[in-house]
């Protein structure tokens, strides 16, 4: 999977560029605001790759590093997923098996 470049991260607050630019707090934040559009496409592929990830095996812990993201957000979205109805049957990928899954009986 192919992910999309991480988007830097903010060195001041709102208000300190409102101080310095001397324009409200209001207009800063609709200037550095994302188009809404954008935002949600951008969430909805990230909740898709994270149940795909899932589905292939992989860890909660395993699946924030890979997409860097925290924990708490996969395991919210795969909660998320699980009310929503999705399948979330785990696929044995590239040699990945529980332990739990196989039978010596």
């Amino acid at each position: 999977m192919t992910q999309e470049p991480r988007r830097e991260r903010r060195t001041a607050t709102a208000r300190e560029l409102a101080d310095r630019f001397g324009v409200s707090e209001r207009t800063v934040l609709r200037m550095v605001a994302e188009e809404r559009t954008v935002y949600e496409s951008r969430s909805r592929q990230r909740r898709d790759q994270i149940v795909e990830l899932h589905r292939q095996g992989l860890k909660g812990y395993e699946i924030a590093r890979e997409l860097s993201v925290s924990t708490s957000l996969v395991s919210t979205r795969l909660k998320e997923a699980r009310s929503a109805g999705a399948d979330l049957t785990r696929h044995a990928a590239s040699g990945r098996e529980t332990s739990s899954r196989t039978s010596d009986g």
